[in-house]
């Protein structure tokens, strides 16, 4: 059984992995309409990753049947004629939004108990909505000419014991990466070793695959424009948008410079999260920049997502950059 242990040694690819993304939830469904994709997001997000990490003729890879048409129209010749596909290492990893979180959080399937007939419907309903929109997000990357793969976590062995991943197949993921596809994960229902079942969040997820597969830098897209003092709908947010992380895990506001020594931050989380919303992310975030791995949080769709996608961002954060840098602290 694997242990969820950072330090391990990280997996060799042949090429480095440039970036693991994190496409939230509630940027790319309509999260307060039960399974509703937001189509232009995520639209928008997957040609901003085809620009960020990828050169050369766009090839569609979606060849499958579309709403409104009676036939598959694809130029296969037309396909055979284009230059080498030249692309970066990187993984994509979503939430689920609308999708799952209902059917988890009325079930109780992040409770545990599967003897009970409700937590294992609701485990079988859970992984039919996720697995619905991983293939959702997989067109719309494949429409961009990303050629995207759908990874599971329950059918790729990952499990979980007392909220630490138990087991997981990098291996699988490694070897997608290699064969020159970019491997799609996303938040799922799994097996618990302490309690049957539990759900295991995209965040989660990118937290164990940086420990071993050591990315240059990680972007999380969201529906905000990063971490705020407080919830952003609130008058006087403020954009924090650099957050230093110390050895032992603690982190503290860097920019803009706190107004008390012990300025708090507020974070809220939707009755219906199952992964815990905002925190996660911070929690999940500052393991990752620990372990010297930078992190941006940034709204999806803009300007400021695509600079901080391409790795662009810089170590001095500019003040028309709109987003969240988690860093570790060095000395």
């Amino acid at each position: 059984m694997e242990k969820d242990n950072a330090s391990q040694a990280p997996i060799s690819l042949a090429k480095p992995l440039r970036c693991i993304v994190k496409l939230g939830g509630a940027a790319i469904t309509c999260k307060n309409e039960l399974e509703k994709t937001n189509e232009e997001n995520l639209k928008a997000v997957s040609i901003h990753l085809r620009q960020a990490m990828m050169s050369g003729d766009v090839v569609e890879m979606d060849w499958s049947k579309r709403e409104g048409r009676s036939d598959v129209c694809v130029n296969v010749d037309d396909i055979s004629d284009h230059s080498k596909l030249e692309s970066s290492n990187f993984i994509v990893v979503h939430g689920a939004g609308s999708f799952g979180h209902f059917q988890a959080s009325k079930s109780g399937v992040h409770k545990g108990g599967l003897d009970r007939p409700l937590v294992k419907a609701g485990f079988v309903a859970t992984r039919i909505s996720v697995t619905s929109l991983n293939l959702k997000v997989v067109r719309a990357l494949a429409q961009a000419g990303i050629p995207s793969v759908g990874l599971s976590p329950f059918s790729s062995g990952w499990t979980m014991c007392q909220r630490n991943v138990a087991s997981a197949d990098i291996n699988t993921v490694a070897k997608t990466i290699d064969s020159g596809f970019i491997p799609v994960l996303h938040g799922d229902a799994v097996l618990d070793h302490s309690q049957g079942s539990t759900i295991l969040s995209g965040d989660v997820i990118i937290r164990h695959l940086a420990g071993h597969l050591k990315p240059e830098y990680v972007v999380f897209l969201t529906d905000v424009f990063g971490v705020y003092d407080r919830p952003p709908s609130e008058p006087g947010a403020t954009l924090l948008k650099e957050i230093a992380v110390n050895g032992d895990g603690s982190w503290h506001v860097v920019n803009p410079a706190p107004k008390t020594k012990n300025g708090q931050v507020e974070i809220t989380v939707a009755a219906h999260d199952t992964t815990g919303g905002m925190v996660t992310k911070i929690s999940e975030a500052a393991a990752i920049a620990k372990l010297g791995i930078d992190v941006y949080i940034v709204k999806a769709a803009t300007d400021h997502s695509l600079k901080a996608l391409k790795g662009e961002v810089g170590q001095e954060i500019r003040d028309d950059w709109l987003g969240t840098a988690i860093r570790f602290a060095r000395k």
